[in-house]
């Protein structure tokens, strides 16, 4: 599973759902977070990248995501320091035709804890999660550019069903984007 042969994978490396931040995870999630933002030409889990961002400002998104109960936030940690994150997100009951699936978002890896196979336990972790709350497809897009994600998704499983040109327009910049499902319990 070690996607780095230079790094040992008897780190500590452990995958969880949170559903309540300590002020230490909040910390770590917003150092992760900045980190990747400030290490990538196009991750902005939403902000605006040609504004600094603040720590006030992270910390607001993530306190903000465990409000939201359509959305489930796991999280990665490399020797017990949060260094990852990926979200899903489901259909309230209310939408009943879409209730069967869930979308995967914002999932990343700090540049400093990449090729120890994390971001590839998160997504396992994230099949698993949905399964248990009768979850059977999961769908996520990725832009073009990101061919790291592209090779791991189409790697587990994730089959492509489309691609939009006009997905997202970062730094002046339009991305197109690629559009994947898995299923995870049965066939429709």
């Amino acid at each position: 599973m070690n996607d780095n042969p230079n790094k040992d994978n008897s780190n500590n490396i452990k995958i969880e759902h949170l559903q309540k931040l300590s002020t230490i995870d909040l910390d770590d999630l917003c150092d992760a977070t900045e980190s990747t933002i400030n290490n990538s030409d196009c991750f902005t889990i939403g902000f605006n990248r040609d504004e600094t961002i603040s720590s006030q400002q992270l910390e607001d998104y993530w306190n903000g995501i465990l409000l939201v109960p359509e959305r489930k936030l796991i999280v990665g940690r490399l020797e017990n320091t949060i260094a990852a994150s990926i979200q899903i997100v489901h259909n309230s009951n209310k939408y009943v035709p879409g209730s069967f699936a869930c979308t995967v978002e914002n999932h990343f890896v700090a540049p400093w804890a990449r090729g120890y196979g994390i971001a590839k336990m998160l997504i396992k972790f994230a099949e698993s999660l949905a399964a248990m709350n009768n979850l059977s497809v999961i769908k996520l897009s990725v832009r073009a550019n990101q061919t790291s994600a592209i090779n791991l998704y189409e790697s587990m499983g994730f089959k492509k069903w489309g691609v939009l040109d006009k997905y997202e327009y970062i730094n002046n910049k339009m991305y197109a984007g690629h559009f994947y499902y898995k299923d995870i319990i049965k066939e429709y």
